[in-house]
């Protein structure tokens, strides 16, 4: 049976609420963010904010992808374009739970690390709400953005932040460049695929 096509355009900026809401849905059980904040509350109070630094950027750029009824989104950085890190830092510092404060700014450190030398499309963030998923979102997501890496030429990136989306980011060409292991804190995947010829 042939799946019905999933729509998937850019974000505008008096949506960002909704494509945020999306993300911090998507990301209710990721381990890095609870471990951040392991408590319901200061998850669903830091988490929109923590998002916004990290990934807000794309709102500006018009690389904040959305299925159009917002249970999915995927923010993407461009080339050049880099996540807001001293002010995540203070998110954290101000938020996040204190005995994983050293482990989870080393964690984040090692993140910005990874990063490629080559100008490369950064993908913070890709989610899909708890209730939408596996019905193509996700994968239909990552195609919308994939296709103009492919047709730019450019590398992607991103890091795995749970070992079981490993095989999602593999089937769209993503290849596991390392490990980030730091104290207690969660395992995290760098990946990278490399732009396909059409």
């Amino acid at each position: 049976m042939i799946q019905p096509s999933i729509e998937i355009r850019s974000a505008t900026s008096d949506e960002i609420p909704r494509a945020v809401a999306a993300i911090v849905a998507a990301f209710l059980t990721d381990p890095p963010a609870r471990f951040a904040w392991p408590s319901p509350h200061d998850y669903l109070s830091a988490m929109p904010v923590a998002t916004g630094e990290f990934a807000g950027s794309s709102f500006q750029h018009g690389t904040a992808y959305v299925s159009v009824d917002f249970c999915g989104a995927a923010l993407w950085l461009p080339p050049g374009v880099e996540p807001n890190g001293q002010a995540l830092e203070k998110v954290f510092r101000d938020t996040a739970k204190p005995e994983h404060m050293d482990d989870l700014l080393a964690t984040f450190e090692k993140m910005e690390q990874s990063h490629p030398r080559e100008a490369h499309w950064y993908l913070p963030q890709i989610g899909v709400e708890p209730n939408a998923q596996g019905k193509g979102i996700g994968a239909a997501l990552m195609r919308h953005a994939l296709a103009r890496c492919d047709q730019e030429e450019s590398l992607a990136y991103l890091e795995a932040s749970k070992p079981q989306n490993i095989p999602f980011y593999q089937r769209h060409g993503f290849e596991v460049i390392g490990e980030i292991q730091v104290g207690s804190a969660p395992l995290v995947t760098p990946m990278l695929r490399k732009p396909r010829r059409p």
